[in-house]
């Protein structure tokens, strides 16, 4: 079985892979960047079943990850994850970022989900320098794969630098 890593520019909300992953807040009621695109173009349905989900086990504390059904979106789920506010690097947040992508793909594998798109989570408004959270994701994610029926993730990137940033990290634990 081919199981792949794919690294592309582009808008999180226009993937077609069977999954997306949204860089969430404990409350998963929507926000800024990633989450509040993903609400927008997702429509009311995902924020309908992330208040149920609320109501039923609280707040979805940091690393943890829950799932939803995609509403309008071209995916099939919204996985959603809670990444670590960057504190400096001594609060476990290294740590905490490796639990959000394992975490959510355990929740694909269990949804026998073949195809799960990521974010760089954590990296914009929660400050985590990107080269670090790079490195973090594509481990966590390679090491992942190695025994697991997801055939393919795919981070799509929001701009070129950061791009380039998983791309040198990818190059890296490759070689």
């Amino acid at each position: 079985m081919v199981r792949k890593i794919n690294l592309v520019q582009g808008d999180i909300t226009q993937q077609d892979t069977d999954a997306i992953v949204n860089a969430a807040n404990c409350s998963l009621m929507g926000g800024g960047g990633v989450d509040g695109a993903i609400h927008r173009a997702g429509g009311p349905e995902i924020l309908a079943e992330c208040r149920r989900i609320v109501a039923k086990q609280g707040r979805c504390p940091t690393g943890q990850a829950v799932i939803t059904s995609a509403g309008n979106l071209k995916a099939k789920w919204v996985i959603h994850t809670v990444g670590p506010i960057w504190r400096g690097g001594n609060q476990q947040e290294d740590q905490l970022l490796e639990n959000a992508y394992r975490n959510s793909l355990q929740i694909a594998q269990t949804h026998s989900i073949k195809s799960v798109s990521f974010p760089s989570i954590s990296t914009g408004a929660y400050r985590f320098p990107v080269e670090r959270a790079a490195a973090i994701a594509l481990a966590t994610v390679q090491q992942f794969l190695t025994d697991s029926t997801i055939e393919e993730v795919r981070f799509v990137l929001f701009d070129k630098a950061t791009l380039d940033v998983y791309r040198e990290e990818l190059a890296k634990i490759l070689n």
